[in-house]
């Protein structure tokens, strides 16, 4: 019931002589509503009750959130909630601010917007046979065989100038392996290809922009390095710099895989390049107003060369270099020269007339040549391999001697070649880091305790100079912390012969 009938009706059965809860039951309301209402006067009742109905109308200050939605798109509805309060006295739960809201934006065509508009400015087409921009995408189609949604991935490539296009698809996620072979693939289908590349900053392609100096994956950068095109990268998070591809992608997705049903990879393949023939480069583009198809056959004559016919197809066959300078291939160990391991580091293979040749995985060089063996479980090894041409002990000892400048170097170092054996090379080298590491001073010291000791190792005389070395920077601070104490320079007193002193003794003059 209304407010203000049931407020007058309810006084009219009051001045009749009807009882409260009598009022309740003809009124058909609450005996609690009928007590509050009962001694109310009209002035009060007006001012509770009705004020507080209309505050929360919020039909009355339509005007006033249209004006703050066209003027602040962004705005939020628990805002609107605050300014009402703030400025009208309103008394509404915020759910009901939520739906008025919307509605209002949805009536006067008010979407929300939180972030500036980017302004965008038209550029001229590059030249024929300057850029290709390249992209991948994905779209869920459903599958013939199991009339479930599977999804498929693409690689799109355009030539920017004449909107020539060329794609293929995957059913499993792209490897850069499997993107450079499709790159290659594409290079092929147009007959050359552009001097320029763009991507976007997909993992596939890059490691780490690195403020410019661009970390690329390895299989890409092989591929980059033995084409010899550049590379545009786009900034993170920015689609619109190649606009182009973008829309090719959404241009593959909406145009032939919606509503085509998935058979096999090379069936959708297929007809995909049917469909590039027959549509995709066949029809008038919406922003150029001409068939990519024949201004194609201009740019071709712009392309460059590709300059391997290599197909990366064929599948590259690696192996990972074991501590023992040794890769598993066939069943059987083949040796590489002393010296080829690396953490991590891998050599690609390539059999031809039972050769079996080992090249650098990055650069093209030849590490080893062997026979293929067809008994398992063999080590086929080249002598030449297992012999390290670095420097020898000989020439290893000269330059410690040069470095060290001292008369008992010459005694520890043949005492270290006589006592370490198969040590020796590693004993020089470190006493080699140690001349580096320390100063001369704590070095010659730690020789000459090692010497008088008898400690004729490498490791002892690295111990000697830590102590030593820290023994003369403690005393470096001792005399920066006391001024008064100046160092002096060691000074050699000149000895008198005996003679002199027995002379004096008899009255004689010194000389």
């Amino acid at each position: 019931m209304k407010r203000w009938p049931m407020y007058t009706e309810l006084q009219t059965l009051k001045n009749l002589g009807f009882s409260k809860r009598q009022t309740a039951e003809k009124l058909q309301v609450n005996f609690r509503t009928v007590s509050k209402y009962w001694d109310m006067d009209r002035d009060t009742f007006e001012k509770t009750t009705l004020n507080r109905q209309r505050r929360r109308d919020l039909a009355l200050y339509e005007g006033v959130i249209l004006d703050w939605l066209r003027q602040y798109p962004g705005i939020t509805a628990s805002q609107v909630l605050d300014w009402l309060k703030e400025h009208y006295d309103v008394a509404v739960s915020e759910r009901s601010t939520r739906r008025f809201v919307k509605s209002l934006r949805q009536k006067h065509n008010l979407p929300k917007s939180t972030a500036k508009v980017r302004q965008f400015i038209a550029v001229e087409d590059p030249p024929m046979g300057r850029q290709m921009q390249v992209d991948i995408g994905s779209v869920y189609v459903r599958d013939a065989r199991t009339f479930s949604y599977r999804k498929l991935y693409c690689i799109a490539c355009v030539l920017s100038h004449s909107r020539y296009k060329w794609g293929w698809w995957y059913t499993v996620p792209l490897t850069s392996a499997q993107l450079v072979a499709a790159l290659e693939e594409c290079f092929e289908y147009m007959g050359g290809m552009p001097a320029e590349l763009v991507f976007d900053q997909d993992r596939l392609v890059a490691v780490d922009e690195n403020y410019g100096d661009i970390v690329y994956t390895k299989e890409f950068e092989q591929f980059r390095r033995r084409m010899g095109f550049s590379v545009y990268l786009c900034r993170a998070a920015d689609p619109p710099s190649k606009g182009r591809v973008e829309a090719v992608v959404k241009y593959f997705k909406n145009n032939f895989a919606r509503h085509r049903k998935f058979m096999e990879p090379d069936l959708w393949n297929d007809d995909f390049l049917a469909w590039l023939t027959r549509t995709g480069n066949a029809r008038m583009h919406g922003t150029t107003k001409k068939i990519p198809a024949e201004v194609f056959l201009q740019e071709k004559l712009f392309l460059k060369p590709v300059p391997c016919t290599r197909k990366m197809l064929t599948p590259i066959v690696t192996r990972q270099v074991h501590k023992d300078n040794t890769i598993f291939y066939k069943g059987c160990r083949y040796t590489l020269p002393l010296g080829s391991f690396r953490p991590g580091r891998q050599v690609r293979l390539e059999e031809e007339n039972n050769v079996l040749k080992i090249f650098d995985d990055i650069d093209p060089v030849l590490l080893a040549e062997h026979p293929v063996s067809l008994e398992k479980g063999r080590l086929v090894r080249n002598n030449n391999h297992g012999r390290d041409y670095s420097d020898t002990l000989d020439t290893l000892q000269k330059n410690l001697l040069q470095k060290m400048q001292s008369g008992e170097a010459a005694f520890f170092l043949q005492q270290i070649r006589q006592l370490k054996g198969r040590y020796v090379r590693d004993q020089f080298h470190l006493i080699d880091r140690l001349l580096k590491d320390f100063s001369p001073h704590a070095c010659q010291k730690a020789l000459s305790y090692c010497i008088t000791n008898s400690l004729y190792s490498a490791t002892e005389l690295k111990d000697a100079c830590r102590y030593f070395e820290g023994v003369q920077q403690q005393e470096i601070r001792e005399l920066e912390q006391d001024p008064k104490v100046v160092l002096l320079p060691s000074v050699k007193t000149q000895k008198r012969p005996l003679s002199e002193y027995a002379d004096l003794a008899k009255g004689g003059e010194t000389p």
